[in-house]
């Protein structure tokens, strides 16, 4: 899903896609915050997180890498700029090797609400320099957050066992 103008177009610039998740918020800010968890989830389908350094607190740097077959490894990293305990993270993204945008972070700001006794995560990614960045983006943050929903849910059924 991509973020809306006044119009009802897409902004070109920004990418927004919203989940909702069958865990409460503090276990889906916790798979967030902990490496442990985060390394189980992050990246597409067929992709798979061998590395992952998080400093999670403001300014804290954070540096992963993703592996697939077909596209050999893929390091991304940046800092965090904020971080509002089972709410809200923001912080920077980056490709290492420039692909996209060369020399522009983007910045990316993860929202977490409880509904119902389910999370709702918002997240939104800008500026992205054309269209075509920012649809490369979008199927591989929905593929990650398939997974990152499986891995939440499978949790809050063991807690709830």
């Amino acid at each position: 899903m991509t973020q809306t103008t006044g119009t009802g177009k897409p902004a070109e610039h920004e990418l927004s896609i919203t989940r909702t998740f069958a865990a409460p918020v503090p276990l889906v800010f916790r798979i967030w915050q902990e490496r442990e968890h985060m390394i189980r989830w992050l990246g597409p389908k067929d992709f798979t997180c061998t590395s992952l350094e998080l400093d999670f607190r403001p300014g804290g740097a954070w540096r992963a890498c993703i592996v697939s077959d077909a596209y050999g490894e893929s390091w991304m990293g940046g800092r965090y700029r904020e971080i509002v305990k089972d709410s809200r993270i923001v912080y920077t993204f980056a490709w290492e090797d420039g692909r996209d945008q060369p020399g522009v972070e983007t910045l990316v700001t993860v929202t977490f609400e409880a509904v119902g006794g389910k999370t709702v995560q918002t997240f939104h990614q800008a500026p992205f320099l054309h269209v075509e960045a920012r649809d490369s983006h979008i199927g591989g943050w929905n593929q990650s957050f398939d997974r990152e929903r499986d891995y939440a849910e499978r949790l809050a059924r063991e807690v709830r066992s």
